[in-house]
């Protein structure tokens, strides 16, 4: 249970995804612009695209070519519908081609293919550029091999590349755009511009989606769905998020808010007691505190596969969640129905397949613990609070609900904890442990340094490999340490973190110092994509 974004007051712009690596940015670019902004399969049916009764579509990039027979599109009859009900509609590079080809021009291979920045200049003062003069250039982030040849009837270009391709088209009679580059991303330094001149000068959206609007209709939603007798269990990780949910939920419901932590054995250095510590003493909730260490670490004994961890632990937190449901039917008389869980908009969006894979269930990029990794014969029902939020947005709602700064500035840590951090069986030796240790010294230099703050999120990784080393005049065969630290606006893409030279040595130097075993120690260059941030 969640906000229906059917529900939300506020101008909507629906994203159809056909599989751009960059999609989830449009939908954060446009929020940024605190217009509402939900992403949805590219090929859902005209009525699921109705129902959201949307002022504006944007049809995404994608992967793929108009050309390749199956190749997704919008449904039948959406040009018809988005006509006669006044929505706008802009097509994204492979969205601009749609555009062409479905409404009668023609897309071809381009002679010329285009990737990476470009320069386009626009012809026209109009529309889309309204707010620029003829002859104007700028830098732009191209990503296409078709090109729009022949435009359908009333169409007109309005901006080209360099190299003479269409850039951007426009139908202002039909309320149709295009653009062949990507104004999402930062490699288009004026992209924000054109969006923001698109939805408030173009579309006349207005800018009212704001996160005290989101807490009032949150709360109105929880009360409407709890009966005024019934109870909710809330699982805690010691995170942003399900903190965030907790303090939400506990506003709409007050006592009849049941809030659990569990410690499964996976957690980081001291966390039990620094977590319990600031419920307690900073947030005021009642939280009850489990220990299923040794129920969790039989379970993953011996398994090696991230995926099957994340599925392993998510059954074992339900399981732990149904008896603490069972304990409190014992003392209240009445079992609790629903379960709270911090899940955000990314997390969802991870744990899909992409659009046009044809497929329902293959290629995610991981299963969420708390998406993906549920059982389906779970018996308490989701409350969901923050699933159409983003991780930034979630801090926002945070702070009206007056959790402290520095409790909201913590790192992201995923839910399966450690068990995705130390490759291969995490029961082994003292594996967990020397993570804890590393980790630990790892995040203190960081703060040391002032570089916390900066940072999106910063761990350490526990290879399983062995490797040569020279300690106190001898031979040693350690363990293999690897640093990972990385900025990101919502997690959804990330890059690495430079730090200083001095700094990587220094830390180095204190791990193998500190913590025995060790006598390696890597950092992690890799941006996401093409990796993921956590590395399972």
């Amino acid at each position: 249970m969640a906000i229906d974004p059917k529900t939300v007051e506020s101008d909507r712009v629906l994203i159809l995804d056909y599989g751009s690596q960059y999609t989830h940015l449009i939908t954060r670019r446009i929020r940024a612009l605190s217009v509402f902004s939900l992403c949805i399969s590219g090929t859902s049916s005209l009525k699921t695209v109705a129902d959201h009764k949307p002022r504006v579509v944007i049809l995404s990039g994608g992967p793929h070519s108009v050309h390749t027979p199956g190749s997704p599109s919008f449904p039948d009859g959406f040009v018809e519908w988005a006509e006669s009900n006044g929505v706008f509609v802009l097509g994204i590079c492979y969205g601009l081609q749609l555009i062409v080809q479905r409404l009668g021009g023609e897309v071809r291979v381009g002679e010329k293919q285009e990737y990476g920045r470009m320069q386009i200049e626009v012809e026209k003062a109009l529309g889309l550029f309204g707010s620029k003069n003829c002859g104007d250039t700028q830098s732009v982030w191209m990503s296409h091999g078709d090109e729009a040849a022949k435009l359908p009837q009333g169409f007109e270009v309005v901006a080209r590349s360099k190299q003479g391709a269409v850039a951007a088209i426009q139908n202002p009679l039909r309320r149709f755009y295009g653009l062949q580059y990507h104004p999402e991303v930062t490699h288009s330094p004026e992209g924000m511009e054109t969006l923001r001149y698109f939805l408030f000068d173009v579309c006349g959206v207005k800018a009212s989606w704001k996160m005290e609007n989101v807490l009032d209709e949150e709360i109105k939603v929880i009360n409407e769905t709890v009966g005024p007798d019934e109870h909710v269990i809330c699982a805690l990780s010691g995170g942003v998020d399900s903190t965030v949910a907790a303090m939400l939920v506990h506003k709409a419901i007050g006592d009849r808010l049941h809030c659990i932590f569990v410690d499964n054995g996976l957690l980081r250095y001291k966390e039990r007691e620094r977590v319990m510590e600031t419920f307690e003493r900073d947030l005021h909730l009642p939280v009850t505190c489990v220990d299923a260490t040794d129920q969790f670490l039989s379970e993953l004994k011996g398994v090696d596969d991230p995926e099957k961890k994340r599925k392993i632990i998510g059954k074992e937190f339900i399981c732990i969640f149904d008896d603490f449901a069972h304990e409190l039917e014992q003392k209240l008389g009445r079992k609790p129905s629903y379960l709270v869980q911090g899940t955000l908009y990314p997390d969802v969006i991870e744990s899909c397949p992409p659009p046009g894979s044809g497929s329902t269930h293959s290629h995610t990029i991981k299963s969420h613990h708390n998406v993906g990794g549920l059982p389906k014969d779970m018996k308490l029902k989701l409350i969901e609070p923050l699933k159409l939020l983003f991780k930034d947005e979630v801090r926002q709602l945070g702070k009206i609900l007056n959790v402290p700064e520095g409790f909201l500035k913590r790192h992201p840590f995923p839910g399966p904890g450690l068990a995705v951090r130390v490759i291969g069986d995490v029961t082994l030796g003292n594996y967990l442990d020397t993570l804890r240790l590393v980790d630990e010294i790892f995040i203190q230099s960081i703060k040391d340094a002032g570089l916390y703050d900066v940072i999106w999120q910063a761990f350490a990784v526990f290879l399983p490999v062995r490797t040569v080393g020279v300690q106190g005049d001898q031979r040693t065969h350690g363990h293999a340490i690897a640093l990972r630290a990385v900025t990101s606006e919502d997690g959804m893409t990330a890059d690495w973190y430079p730090f200083e030279g001095k700094f990587l040595a220094d830390v180095s130097q204190k791990i193998c110092n500190s913590v025995r075993g060790v006598n390696r120690v890597s950092y992690d260059i890799t941006s996401k994509p093409p990796s993921t941030i956590e590395w399972e």
